[in-house]
């Protein structure tokens, strides 16, 4: 084995579109609000009847069939994901299998919204070390976390899923190229859901507002955000012996429209290489750069020895930046 392919892609939104004005109605706030600061028109939110394995599994299938491979083959699935169908037991494995993935581990990533890049990183150096194909998804329900009385996280958060398939592959240069994983737990309550883990047990004096979002700082949350995808990005280039002139396609995490062009901008990238979905589908965490990877795929290929940028932060913090050759 010479390098690492991405032999699949898939996603999958819910069907339930939540347009501005259902939450601009709620909220209070002005029609056109939330376009003008986010560069949102509308998220997906899942029904009710939908977990997050649910989700996870439809990308997951996508990206299997894109493939083509045996299900028999494939060693490893990576979750990535804030929003397990329980606390315990972990996600993976049911997704696993109920997706006919008989000889793969399954293990969840928890690194928020900076997940993918996370389990996009160790995939790569599994599939290098096993010689077997890793299956990489990224999902999310987000709209059962919001709390619908904060606007910080009601104007921003949505239900999706991403997936990757990767294999070994014949071109020694294809894959990772560089990485940057990054941790700033100084920042750690800056985004949070305050109770059900050790610190806070579930209670009878829970109050329900406590197992919802809590973003009390955006502000501080957007700066460190953006200084933290800048910086990981810069070093993952370096890592790669690449400039930002060298990249094909940048595609950040879909936090919001101006976090995404500031991040762009710090890095002299030019808003044409970018590729979004934020439009449309909102900030689904963890899953937004894989979604975002393979709807775009097909309304533009990628093509052998593309140079893909992807940068990442979030809750914890935790962030990173991978740059990825086709």
């Amino acid at each position: 084995m010479s390098g690492v392919e991405i032999i699949g892609l898939g996603h999958y939104a819910p069907e339930r579109v939540v347009p501005n004005s259902e939450i601009e109605a709620r909220l209070g706030l002005e029609p056109g609000w939330i376009k003008r600061r986010t560069g949102i028109d509308a998220r997906r939110y899942a029904a009710d009847d939908q977990a997050l394995s649910d989700l996870a599994i439809k990308a997951g299938d996508v990206a299997i069939a894109a493939a083509g491979i045996s299900r028999d083959d494939i060693g490893l699935l990576l979750l990535a994901t804030s929003t397990p169908d329980h606390l315990l037991p972990p996600s993976a494995p049911l997704v696993a299998h109920r997706l006919g993935l008989m000889n793969a581990g399954g293990i969840d990533t928890a690194g928020a919204c900076a997940g993918f890049i996370y389990a996009l990183t160790l995939a790569d150096g599994f599939v290098r070390s096993h010689d077997i194909p890793v299956l990489v998804i990224a999902a999310n329900i987000l709209s059962r976390r919001i709390n619908p009385d904060e606007r910080a996280s009601s104007v921003l958060f949505a239900d999706g899923a991403g997936a990757v398939l990767l294999a070994p592959g014949s071109r020694e240069k294809s894959g990772v190229a560089g990485a940057h994983l990054a941790a700033h737990g100084a920042h750690y309550d800056l985004i949070k859901i305050p109770a059900g883990g050790s610190r806070r047990p579930f209670a009878d004096d829970l109050t329900p507002g406590e197992t919802l979002m809590v973003m009390e700082d955006g502000q501080a949350v957007y700066a460190k955000a953006v200084a933290m995808m800048t910086k990981s990005a810069e070093i993952a280039l370096q890592k790669a012996g690449l400039a930002t002139t060298g990249v094909a396609h940048f595609i950040p995490h879909q936090a919001n429209a101006r976090m995404m062009t500031t991040v762009a901008s710090q890095l002299g990238i030019a808003t044409d290489r970018m590729r979004s979905s934020v439009e449309q589908y909102g900030n689904s965490s963890a899953a937004t750069i894989p979604l975002t990877l393979s709807m775009s795929s097909a309304e533009q290929a990628y093509k052998t020895g593309d140079v893909l940028l992807m940068t990442a932060a979030g809750a914890g913090l935790t962030g990173g930046a991978v740059v990825f050759r086709w």
